[in-house]
Order: structure tokens, then sequence, then C-alpha cells
């Protein structure tokens, strides 16, 4: 009777699972793996991905608008119908009221174009004329060529860059691809975002899912934060340059100013390049020094406003991105992946700062940094005592 009482009870006590131990190497050589996958095949696919890239940057942004309308009772299909609508409505809008003056200036710039072109002729003739009756013959030609060979190399450069861009981003030049495509993909990756967002979810290693969700729900803070406020800023100061150099009497001054606009999304390069086109436009077209000191000092105002005003207030350094690291991330995204990897530059450099904060953090509380004979305090110990290793890590 014992023995058959004690059998059911040894049955029924489950087995011990072993789980196994995955070592570091082969953690670190698998996410390596599946990082050079993920690289492999942007390279391969780069010049039919673009319009997939465009409809999941519209989806991401536009998922706090559909996720209001759902909130509303809206189905979500509905909703994300809704939010693409009103996405394409504004852009219809801005670029109905925007082009026709655009066009103006471009037409009326092609028309100057000779006259500018006679008057930077007139300036070289003149400065060559001077440089003659100073300098030697050799002295002038060797400036010659070396002024030659200077604008070859800037032309190459340039040509380099903008066949780069176009040829990385061939979809865009493709108008029935682009137009039709993207709106499709943004319209189901918006419908199904939050279906997409469980599924990866679901896949992230359970004993890290804390650690992950909060890395991730920090490179969405970053980016978005960036992004819209970034966004903002350029639209501020593409108006403001635009109106403020038609005012100042500039011709294609609001060209000249909507492009410095759309350029400030990379720092700094937005004021300088509508600074250096602005002023180079206004030597040939104005002879009074304080017209042309207006024009310079429009940018100059307006690069102070940037700087303490405006992005402090809608960016802020909350976000975490170094304006260097945006500069070099987009850069490198172009310089890889063409106008592509400039669209990914941005999420990807998030990534890669929240990634390394996190890292520094781990290492600030390892025994590499604080010392192998580092322990935590002994409850038994004096509590009026610490020691000085813990009073150094809590003071950082």
């Amino acid at each position: 009777m014992t023995e058959t009482s004690a059998k059911p009870a040894v049955a029924d006590t489950p087995a011990k699972m072993v789980r196994y131990q995955m070592p570091l190497w082969r953690k670190l050589l698998a996410w390596v793996a599946i990082a050079a996958a993920l690289l492999v095949f942007l390279v391969l696919f780069d010049e039919v991905l673009l319009p997939f890239v465009v409809g999941l940057a519209v989806a991401y942004f536009l998922d706090p608008v559909a996720d209001w309308l759902e909130g509303h009772k809206a189905p979500r299909w509905l909703a994300a119908t809704l939010a693409l609508g009103l996405f394409a409505l504004l852009a219809l809008v801005i670029a109905i009221l925007a082009f026709p003056l655009i066009q103006s200036q471009v037409i009326a710039a092609g028309d100057a174009l000779p006259k500018y072109t006679a008057k930077v002729q007139l300036l070289f003739a003149d400065i060559l004329s001077y440089a003659s009756s100073t300098l030697e013959p050799e002295d002038i030609a060797r400036m010659r060529e070396a002024m030659g060979a200077q604008v070859g190399r800037a032309m190459t450069l340039a040509g380099t860059v903008l066949k780069r861009l176009f040829d990385g981003g061939m979809a865009l030049v493709n108008v029935t691809t682009f137009v039709f495509v993207t709106p499709i993909v943004a319209f189901y990756l918006l419908r199904d975002w939050d279906r997409l967002i469980g599924w990866v979810d679901a896949l992230i290693p359970r004993p890290h899912v804390v650690v992950v969700r909060e890395q991730a729900r920090q490179v969405d803070d970053t980016l978005a934060g960036f992004v819209r406020g970034q966004a903002t800023v350029c639209v501020v100061l593409g108006l403001g340059y635009g109106l403020a150099l038609s005012l100042a009497g500039l011709e294609f001054g609001f060209v000249i100013g909507i492009l410095s606009g759309i350029l400030a999304f990379i720092p700094y390069v937005g004021s300088i390049f509508g600074l250096f086109a602005s002023v180079g436009l206004a030597l040939l077209q104005f002879d009074d020094p304080v017209r042309i000191g207006i024009i310079a000092g429009i940018f100059i105002v307006g690069q102070v406003l940037e700087g303490n005003v405006l992005t402090p207030k809608l960016v802020g350094e909350r976000v975490g991105l170094h304006p260097v690291w945006v500069i070099f991330s987009l850069f490198a995204g172009g310089a890889v992946l063409g106008f592509m990897g400039m669209l990914l530059a941005l999420p990807v450099a998030a990534s890669v700062g929240v990634l390394t904060r996190f890292a520094v953090a781990q290492y600030r509380q390892s025994p590499i940094y604080l010392g192998d004979d580092h322990e935590d305090d002994d409850p038994g110990d004096d509590p009026g005592e610490s020691p000085p290793e813990a009073e150094g890590a809590s003071a950082t």
C-alpha cells in the first residue's frame, strides 16, 4: 500500500528542465551575423527599397494620429485611411500654394542667368587684369592652372555626390512607382502597425524583454522628438528666410530661403548654404554695401535664433543627438546607400546613440569600472560608514 501510494507522488513530480546557456561569444556572433545579413540585403536591394522605406517612415509618424482616431471609436482601417488622407491633403495644399511662386522664381533665374554669368566673367577679368599688372607671367599661369584644377575637382566631387544620390534613389525618379506604391505600403503598415509591433515584441528573449522595451522606447522618443522638432525648425526657418530675403529686395530670395530651410535639417548646413548663396547673389545684384550687409545679417540673426530659441524650444537637449553625430550619419548613409541611406541614417543614429548610452551605464556599474574588490554595503556593517568605492560610485 505504501509502495503504490508513493509511486504516483513520484510520477506527479515535474522533472526539472535543464536550460541551455548559450556562451557569450555565440550570442555576439549571432547578432553580428544578423547585422551583416541586414546590411547585405540593403545593399543588394537599395534601388527598389526606397518607396517601402518612405512608406514605413510615413506610417511611423502618422501612427499617433491613427491611434487618436482609433481611440475615438474609429476602426483601425478607417483611422489609417483618414490619417493618410489628411497627410496627402496637407501636402497638396502646400504644393499648390508654393509651386507658382517657386516656378516663377526659377523661370526668372533662368532668364537672368546670362546677365549674372557676364558679371562673373567681368569680375574675373578685372581680377586677372590686376594680377597681370602686379605678378609675373609664370605666377599668373600657375594661378590659372591651380584655379582650374580646384574648380575641376569641385565639379567632379559635386557630380559624384549627385550621381550617387540619384543612383541610390532611382525609385524616386520613377514617379509611377513612388506615387502609387508608397501610399499603398504606408496604408498597410499603418493599418497593421500595432500588430507588427506586437509580433516583434513576441520575438524578444523573455529574460531581456524589460531592458529591450526600455531601449526601444528611448529610441522612439529620441527619433520622434528630433525629427518632429527639427522639421518644425526647418519650416520656420525656410519661411522666415524666404520672406526676409524677399522684403530685402534680393532676387530669387524666396527660393534661396526655402532651400536653406530644407537644408537646415542637417545642422548648420542650411545656414551656411543660404549665407553664401544669398551674399554671392547680393554682390552681383547690389552695389550698396549696406544692402549686402542686410542680406548677410538675415542669416546671422537666423542662426542666432535657431541656436538659442528654436532648437532648444522645439527640439531640446533631451533627444541626445549631437549635431556632429547627425551630420556624420547623414553623410555616411548617403555615401553607402544614396538617398535611401540618408533616410535610414537618423533611425540608425538614434539607435546607436541609445545603445551607446546604455553600454556606458552598464560599464559604469561593472567591476571593470568600479574595481574587482568593490562590494555592496553589508547590512550588518556600521551604517555610519560607507566604503570609498561606494561613495565614488554614488557621486558619479
